[in-house]
Parts: C-alpha cells; sequence; structure tokens
C-alpha cells in the first residue's frame, strides 16, 4: 500500500463527509464588514438631503412597484424606501417577506404569485427593485415570468455566476441550514442556494437566459458583504456606483437618486446575448 501525507488527497477524503465543502458558485471574499457599522449614517444623509423629499427627482404616474428585502432582512428595512417611491408618484408594494432566511426557490415562487396579482390589479408590468440577496430574487423572476416585469433595479446584489461575500456572511447562511426550526430556514436543505443544488433559482443565477426585460444594478466598492465585482451587469450603462455600506444601500440619498432616474427612465426590448441585460434604453 501507497501511504500519501499531500495535504490535496486528504482534502478529498475529507469531501467525502461532507460533499458540498467546495461549491463553485461561491467564494469567500474579505470585504470590509466593518463598514457596515456605519450604515445608520447613510439614514442621516438621506434625512437631510433633498432627494428624501423628492427636490430634482423625476415623477411617478402609479405604475407598481415592488421591493424585495436582503438576506435575513424583512419588509421592515423597506418602509423607508416604500414610503419615497410612494411620494414620487409610483404604487410600491412590499413582498410579503417576514425575515427573507428560507430557500430562495420557494421564496421565488411565492414573489411569482404575488407579482400575478399585482400585474391583474394593476393592469401593469411590474418594476422591481431588490437589496442583497432580494435583488437575486428579482432576477430570477424575470427569468421565470419576463412578461410580468418592466425592469428590474438591483442594489448590492451579487448575481453574477460567481457569488463574492464575506465568509461570514456565508456562514449565517450554513448555519440556517443546520439549525432549521418552524421559522428558521424551514424550507432548507444541505444545498440550498449553492451551485450544486438543482432548482430553478440556482439555475437562474448560474445560466440566465435573455430576457426582454431591462436591467440595472446599483453597487459600492465600499460594500462589507458583497463583493462589486460581482453585483455589475455586462453592459457598464447600465450600472451605477455609489458611495455607501450594504446595508444602507436602501437609505442612501445618491441611491434614492439612482432609483428615481432608472424608475423613470424609458426603456424597450431589444436583442442580446446571455449575461446582458436584454434592453436598449433613452435616458429621460
Amino acid at each position: 500500500m501507497i501511504e500519501s501525507n499531500d495535504d490535496t488527497a486528504s482534502g478529498f477524503v475529507d469531501d467525502y463527509d461532507d460533499p458540498f465543502a467546495h461549491d463553485p458558485a461561491v467564494q469567500h471574499t474579505l470585504t470590509p464588514l466593518w463598514r457596515e457599522a456605519a450604515w445608520a449614517m447613510d439614514w442621516v444623509r438621506l434625512r437631510w438631503s433633498p432627494v428624501f423629499y423628492g427636490v430634482g427627482c423625476a415623477r411617478g404616474h402609479g405604475e407598481p412597484v415592488m421591493l424585495i428585502p436582503g438576506f435575513m432582512a424583512g419588509d421592515y428595512l423597506m418602509l423607508e424606501l416604500q414610503r419615497w417611491i410612494g411620494r414620487l408618484g409610483y404604487r410600491p408594494f412590499l413582498a410579503n417577506i417576514v425575515w427573507n432566511n428560507d430557500c430562495p426557490d420557494k421564496t421565488a415562487r411565492s414573489l411569482t404569485q404575488r407579482a400575478r396579482r399585482i400585474r391583474e390589479e394593476s393592469g401593469q408590468r411590474l418594476r422591481v427593485i431588490g437589496h442583497s440577496l432580494g435583488g437575486m430574487l428579482a432576477k430570477s423572476l424575470v427569468q421565470d415570468e419576463p412578461d410580468l416585469f418592466d425592469r428590474v433595479i438591483t442594489l448590492g446584489s451579487p448575481f453574477r455566476s460567481m457569488v463574492k461575500a464575506h465568509p461570514a456572511i456565508i456562514g449565517i447562511w450554513d448555519k440556517l441550514k443546520l439549525n432549521q426550526s418552524g421559522v428558521v430556514g424551514r424550507n432548507l436543505h444541505a444545498s440550498c442556494g449553492t451551485g450544486h443544488c438543482m432548482c430553478s433559482f440556482v439555475r437562474n443565477m448560474l445560466q440566465p437566459q435573455p430576457r426582454p426585460v431591462a436591467q440595472f444594478a446599483v453597487y459600492s466598492k465600499n460594500d462589507g458583504v458583497a463583493d462589486w465585482t460581482s453585483c455589475i451587469e455586462d453592459d457598464s450603462r447600465h450600472n451605477n456606483e455609489v458611495d455607501c455600506t450594504h446595508i444602507g444601500m436602501v437609505f442612501h440619498p445618491e441611491v434614492y437618486r439612482v432609483i428615481a432616474r432608472r424608475l423613470a427612465q424609458r426603456v424597450h426590448a431589444g436583442g442580446h446575448r446571455a449575461g446582458h441585460t436584454g434592453t436598449k434604453e433613452e435616458e429621460t
């Protein structure tokens, strides 16, 4: 018998005990997580900004806008943005998510049902704003039901094929899968949310197909949770850089200014190749 002390060889043995040890779709990245402690300052800046009162912002005309919160958050975190969008003249809808910690595929199915009801009630395609995981969910919805949506705006969402996030955040997700209960991670399983899963959500993230829906991304290089390089569209015209924290994206005045412009922007379907937004836009 030939024995080996090679670390790589022993790693393969360890993998038999944990078949999901190496996830090709998730990469640990040491983002500046400590900066997230300053998210409250983003909220303060918003309150002191003319943008909070709609100054200089394009107005809506009752178009429906659905807001999807991020990982480990709920509708409560989107309330400020909801009220502001309403003041601009749009008709905002919360996602009816108390705590976004469940199986993303199941959550996406529930959101699809809600989007259908809003579409039927309003008679218009939805504009969707998703924060972090909420933006990934929004892009998955567009893959499955493009006819329901007019556009998607993601805020700090690591939607590209290689998700890059801080190890602490990925660790929380892993802990949820190990400690399921009636409230926390109740529908999660070992491969959930990883590149090993075969569900529609993961497939939509790893292999997005061309869809005639405008898709815009807001990102920050000071994001303490997600690496900004996994939060951008291929077409740079559809990206907007801001300077704020990850959590603060739902409060920062510059983000609100971008949202107002993207919500009002005239868009129409156009040809594209996989990985692009699939739209041509005209600035208002």
